[in-house]
């Protein structure tokens, strides 16, 4: 007894003692959490400075919400405090709601807060930013006359489609500089005249136009190096192609191959004759496409070719048999539905499943479909293999559940067969608990019938 009431005790003072560490928890939380309302108070202050006011409405959001919650907090905090005698239950609730709230305020505003760190960032770097936006534009605009004349001397090799992805790029880029240096004197303005949302949006747009204008002039110089590129590429498909059709005169003629061989074919002789201007990146992707087909082509034709083919009459005769074999299992389970378990149903559930999949696969009715093609005979065959098997399995159920509910001894011990009545031991009127398990079984199954056919 004196180890009950010491072991009660231990467990008391323990939850004590963790009642008191949440408590100070709680306290610790409530003055952090209200001192970062102060801390964050002060940095939307700055935010708004750097940023303006459209940017900085979540973090100004977000703080209203602390302050409503943080409020809750100090309400809680005050009920453990105040002359109404509370039960540990209720203080540990309060202490754990104060926490809570306090570690949901202080993730939210990290978030908002965070999001706002890189345009801050940015704002204070506007004056270093401004400059070099200023600088790249200027080193920029002196390789658009060297861009102008990589496009002219492509025109001269190349044709107007091949070069509709950079013929306008040198006069784009010069817009684009023109627009960076209008937006970063609008920026500077702007910021100087304490517009600072203002001032970030046409800083952002300064920077974006100078780098598109970059990109621009980039891609000119990387088009001729991509173009001679795709011409090599061309040169080596040119010749696989070639030699591609020559194998695949040996491969099995299949209508897919012809087609394919005719379709490279047509591709080759579209290629531009020597000396006229080309368009690489297209006849390299028509080519390309035209030799990949035949590829495929001959590769399905050869393991077609590889692959035996169900005669059609193996496939017919395994349809037929399939069919026989649902008929046969769904006589069997409606004439003794009463005695009939759940795994036979599934059974032929299954298989009727199944058997409907093999006239979706043929797009009709199996049994009366006129041609089942070729490419689709192994499936067919399996299908309805699948669903003779499983119908052979409803009908091997079914019967184990007929045979379960027969009674012991045969059909000797029913005058004759199993259409009289039973006998006794004596010869007389018997066999009550097996007519009624009969009896039972077919009001059972009539009942069944009703509810679920």
């Amino acid at each position: 007894m004196a180890g009950f009431w010491g072991r009660r005790k231990r467990e008391r003072e323990e939850l004590e003692a963790q009642d008191a560490d949440l408590a100070r928890n709680a306290q610790r939380a409530l003055v952090e959490a209200d001192e970062r309302i102060r801390v964050t108070t002060d940095e939307l202050a700055f935010a708004e400075a750097e940023l303006g006011e459209g940017p900085t409405t979540e973090l100004r959001d977000a703080l209203e919400a602390v302050r409503t919650h943080l409020a809750e907090a100090f309400h809680l905090h005050q009920l453990n405090h105040d002359e109404i005698p509370d039960t540990p239950e209720e203080s540990r609730t309060r202490n754990a709601r104060i926490i809570q709230l306090c570690a949901w305020a202080d993730e939210l505003l990290d978030d908002r807060t965070e999001a706002l760190a890189e345009p801050i960032e940015r704002a204070r770097r506007a004056p270093e930013i401004i400059a070099g936006v200023r600088r790249d534009a200027e080193g920029l605009r002196t390789r658009i006359p060297h861009a102008r004349d990589t496009v002219a001397r492509l025109a001269q090799r190349y044709s107007a489609d091949a070069l509709g992805q950079v013929a306008d790029n040198p006069a784009e880029a010069d817009q684009l500089l023109r627009f960076a240096e209008h937006s970063s004197d609008v920026a500077e303005r702007r910021r100087d005249a304490g517009q600072r949302e203002q001032a970030n949006v046409a800083l952002e747009t300064a920077t974006e136009a100078a780098r598109r204008a970059a990109t621009l002039v980039d891609a000119v110089e990387a088009f001729e190096i991509e173009a001679l590129r795709a011409e090599s590429t061309l040169a080596a498909i040119v010749e696989d192609s070639r030699g591609d059709l020559v194998t695949a005169r040996s491969a099995p003629q299949t209508p897919a191959v012809a087609e394919a061989m005719a379709a490279l074919q047509s591709a080759l002789a579209a290629l531009p004759s020597p000396g006229a201007k080309t368009d690489p990146f297209g006849d390299l992707t028509r080519l390309r496409d035209a030799n990949t087909a035949l590829d495929a082509a001959i590769a399905a034709a050869e393991e077609k070719a590889r692959r035996v083919i169900p005669d059609l009459a193996h496939v017919r005769h395994s349809i037929d048999d399939a069919d026989r074999q649902l008929h046969v299992a769904r006589d069997v389970i409606a004439g003794h539905r009463g005695w009939i378990g759940a795994d036979a149903r599934t059974r032929l559930a299954e298989a009727d499943r199944v058997r409907q999949d093999l006239d979706r696969l043929l797009g009709g009715s199996a049994a009366t479909t006129p041609d089942i093609p070729e490419d689709d005979r192994e499936q067919a065959l399996a299908l309805s293999r699948r669903a003779a098997f499983l119908a052979g399995e409803s009908l091997q159920l079914a019967q184990r559940d007929i045979d379960s509910s027969r009674p012991p001894g045969g059909p000797d011990q029913w005058n004759g067969g199993w259409g009289g009545p039973p006998r006794g031991p004596r010869g007389g009127r018997g066999g009550g608990d097996v007519m009624g398990g009969i009896l039972g079984g077919l009001v059972i199954g009539g009942l069944l019938d009703g509810m679920f056919d």
